[in-house]
């Protein structure tokens, strides 16, 4: 029987964490508060709007400051009010909610955000503080799947840890943290020959690729552990990962579910990142 890592555990560990350090910096007198921008009303954004300003509300000392412009919102006004946040001192993260309407360039307005305010860690100052190793904010779904390791005590060094997916968001992020920690770094991704082979050597197999339970058991090594990065509704409407589940965990020593896995964790690190700011 694996063992199975509680993301939903873990985040609430992060976030009572967080809780204290937060009531020490308002006893303090410093104020933590995270702007929040989403364009149009794409449901699962929403969603996602609600949860960081339910996480804020708990851990209490982060004022949320959301800004829900309409869908027709032009890009210059958007870049507008991202530079407005940017100058005002009171304001310690922006976090524009992607993805944006297709009239607005996606890149732009990352590039808009000042690094020092970027706690999506998506801005390439950001990305690129992350491959020298220097002190920036990181990628928040890539630094939770590291927690969720370590706090599962689960050792990265040495092992040979294979990425399946090399997005800008997760893959690559993912693997500059894992070079981090001292493990062995296979990406592999739609172009790689012998997937199956790939991902048989992993000790530890991440999987971001987007498609519904696309991972078996012929792809994993015995006793490997498995992250599934995935998230989808089957046709039972029923929520799901890139992994089948049913499948892999006889196989593996951990494995994360879905959902309960990584999904908590991507908020509870941008959390951690938004408090980063005033750890500086």
């Amino acid at each position: 029987m694996a063992q199975l890592i509680d993301g939903k555990l873990i985040s609430q560990q992060i976030k009572d964490e967080l809780k204290e350090e937060v009531a020490q910096f308002k006893a303090e007198g410093i104020d933590i508060c995270l702007a929040v921008i989403q364009v149009g009303s794409d449901p699962a954004s929403s969603v996602y709007v609600r949860n960081k300003k339910k996480a804020c509300a708990y851990i209490g000392g982060v004022e949320s400051r959301s800004y829900e412009l309409p869908e027709e919102t032009s890009e210059e006004e958007l870049i507008k009010l991202v530079e407005e946040l940017n100058a005002d001192e009171s304001v310690n993260g922006i976090l524009v909610q992607l993805p944006v309407p297709d009239h607005i360039d996606e890149d732009k307005i990352i590039r808009t955000i000042s690094p020092d305010k970027d706690v999506d860690g998506f801005h390439p100052v950001s990305v690129g503080r992350l491959w020298i190793g220097e002190k920036g904010f990181l990628s928040c779904t890539p630094a939770g799947i590291i927690q969720l390791l370590k706090r599962s005590n689960i050792s990265i060094e040495g092992k040979e840890c294979v990425i399946i997916g090399r997005s800008n968001i997760v893959g690559k992020p993912m693997a500059a943290l894992l070079l981090r920690e001292n493990g062995t770094v296979t990406v592999a991704h739609s172009r790689t020959k012998d997937l199956k082979e790939v991902a048989k050597r992993a000790d530890i197999l991440i999987v971001a690729i987007g498609k519904e339970r696309f991972i078996t058991s012929e792809y994993i090594k015995e006793g490997a552990v498995v992250i599934d990065v995935g998230m989808h509704r089957d046709e039972a409407n029923h929520l799901c990962g890139d992994i089948d589940f049913a499948d892999v965990e006889p196989h593996s020593s951990a494995i994360t579910p879905v959902p309960g896995g990584v999904g908590p964790m991507t908020i509870a690190m941008l959390m951690n990142n938004c408090v980063e700011t005033v750890r500086k």
